[in-house]
């Protein structure tokens, strides 16, 4: 008995795509690969080249209304972080793009599909209204992995967020004329349908925005239920939206998260992380069934057209919209060329496409079949070519944010001084931040990059690259504001890569604080007030390089009273040492160390 001809029950399927989808996440992160190309190749392998698990035959009817949900889920997650301050400068970029990119990018995917992959113009216009979507899902790893400068991060944030619904529509507008004409149907009363449509989807997306937001600060819903009470409205908005016209849900729950990221909410970074932890799942999920839902012989039937039309849109389609669109703006050269050369697609190409193309089908349009096969060597070929390509390009073009990962220090003090001008000699990027502009007077004598506000305002989220920085130390004078500095960034730079000098007292179980606060010990377990005595008598930071002959031992019994602090490998790898740290550097790393003042460095 062969597998195909097993299957598997529902909750074993759903079990093998979490455990799949999750684990294609978690390899991609560790060998440095886009998530996207393992979880679409592992989605082919277990779906239509092994038959192990064919979503149709083993969820059977659940797998639309599923991929539905998961795809309104993201792009509500999506508008709930795009908040307007975050726009700044790129905001003229993001509206030309929408306004204008968008209808051009229609046009020209859909001439990229007649006229490269072959298909007929019904086909070819809804696929290429989908093809307006450049996938959220795929951008934000990318930018992270890319680390690139803020506009150009804002601009593909917010192009990739704000035209997935519009694509959407684009290509419910383009089904809706092919209906037309191939029902004969009333053209006036079809078109007044869709745009009463639209304006129903922003209505229902912008009230429940509001209401969450006015229910949330006026203390009507408790809690522990805000996440149940936010994820109920964000069904009832889809689904309300979505009778009155197909696919205009994803309009309604994007307004939604938009109106609730620029409410000002008290509890908005938990609702925010949790929908973050709830869009890698369903992510997860939705690559493997659309992956694995493929049919082989579709597959095996793409050709040299499929790879002209795959050509036509990486090359010509996307530049020339992005190109045109942007005539006229400050955005510079450079920027432009690289937005026009990154377009990946996503989880909401693959899903809508799928969509369309089997009520394509149904309507007597045959080509409609071939769109699913296209819109997956879209997917895969974006994918492939941005994930391995956006840092070199960026990188040539000169945005990125640093080349070197740098390390953020909190408080200007003696300490951070010594410790950001070691850095800065050592190549590793260094920003000090205080919010007591005379603190500062240390660092910018040492010529240290400063920034002058709290570290956890809103100017500091607008104004400082975050992302150009792996580490972070919360090193002021006081303790309460280091845990606190420690436990507020943790989630984005992750908890290994954040310290905070030890408190005082923070022995005494009386102290002592819970795991879940405050980031990692830093140092030998000296306070804030013993570092800047010693700074004071004198001791500064020095840089030793190991080598063969010269190793860690041997650096240790020649320096007994040093105080090692960090160390860079031999690769360029930057780490703060604190008491729990076990690794031994080796030969080629460069420590750094406060010294007494008779200690010299190598």
């Amino acid at each position: 008995m062969s597998v195909e001809s097993v299957g598997m029950n529902p909750v074993e399927a759903l079990a093998l795509v979490g455990v799949i989808g999750v684990g294609a996440q978690w390899l991609a992160w560790r060998i440095q690969m886009p998530a996207i190309v393992l979880m679409l190749a592992a989605g082919l392998i277990i779906g239509p080249l092994t038959g192990i698990f064919i979503p149709s035959r083993d969820i059977g009817d659940l797998v639309g209304p599923m991929i539905s949900i998961a795809v309104a889920v993201i792009l509500f997650e999506g508008g709930l972080t795009l908040n307007f301050h975050a726009l700044q400068d790129a905001a003229k970029g993001v509206r030309r793009l929408v306004i204008v990119g968008a209808p051009l990018g229609w046009l020209t995917s859909t001439l990229a599909v007649h006229y490269g992959a072959g298909l007929g113009w019904e086909a070819s216009a809804v696929f290429g209204g989908i093809m307006i979507v450049t996938g959220p899902t795929v951008i934000a790893p990318l930018l992270r992995q890319a680390r690139l400068s803020r506009r150009p991060a804002a601009l593909l944030q917010w192009e990739a967020i704000v035209n997935d619904p519009v694509g959407a529509l684009a290509a419910v507008l383009a089904f809706g004329v092919v209906t037309v004409l191939s029902e004969n149907e009333g053209g006036v009363a079809a078109t007044m349908h869709f745009f009463f449509g639209i304006f129903f989807a922003t209505l229902v997306g912008w009230v429940a925005g509001r209401g969450i937001a006015l229910a949330f600060r006026k203390a009507l819903v408790p809690e522990f239920m805000k996440v149940p009470v936010l994820f109920v409205v964000l069904l009832a908005a889809f689904t309300i939206s979505d009778r009155a016209l197909h696919e205009s849900g994803l309009l309604a729950v994007t307004v939604m998260g938009l109106v609730i990221a620029n409410a000002a909410l008290p509890s908005y970074e938990e609702l925010r992380r949790f929908k973050e932890h709830a869009t890698i799942l369903l992510v997860s999920g939705v690559f493997i069934l659309l992956a694995a839902g493929l049919d082989l012989q579709e597959l095996l039937s793409l050709d040299l057209r499929a790879v002209m039309f795959v050509v036509l849109v990486v090359l010509v389609a996307r530049p020339l919209s992005v190109m045109i669109s942007l005539v006229g703006t400050t955005v510079p050269m450079r920027e432009r060329i690289l937005v026009a050369l990154t377009g990946p697609r996503g989880v909401v190409l693959m899903a809508v496409a799928g969509l369309f193309g089997e009520r394509l089908v149904a309507l007597g349009v045959p080509d409609g079949a071939a769109i699913g096969p296209l819109a997956f060597a879209l997917v895969a070929a974006t994918v492939v070519l941005n994930g391995f390509g956006l840092t070199p390009l960026a990188s040539l073009l000169g945005l990125r944010a640093a080349e070197v990962p740098g390390v953020l220090l909190v408080g200007g003090t003696r300490l951070t001084t010594g410790l950001g001008a070691a850095l800065k000699k050592a190549d590793v990027p260094v920003l000090v931040t205080d919010w007591n502009l005379g603190h500062l007077r240390y660092a910018r004598a040492a010529a240290l990059p400063v920034f002058f506000g709290d570290i956890l305002s809103e100017a500091a989220e607008n104004k400082v690259e975050f992302i150009g920085f792996s580490n972070i130390l919360a090193a002021t004078d006081n303790d309460a504001y280091n845990t606190l500095v420690a436990t507020d960034l943790a989630p984005e730079f992750g908890r290994d890569k954040v310290w905070q000098l030890p408190r005082v007292k923070s022995e005494s179980t009386r102290h002592a604080l819970p795991v879940t606060l405050g980031g990692r010990r830093f140092g030998d377990g000296r306070t804030y007030d013993e570092y800047e005595t010693l700074m004071a008598e004198g001791w500064t930071i020095r840089t030793t390089k190991l080598t063969e002959e010269y190793g860690y031992q041997a650096w240790k019994d020649e320096r007994p009273e040093s105080i090692l602090l960090c160390v860079i490998s031999a690769t360029g790898d930057f780490r703060f040492v604190g008491n729990d740290s076990k690794q031994t550097p080796a030969a080629g790393a460069r420590l750094l160390a406060l010294s007494p003042p008779k200690g010299e460095g190598v």
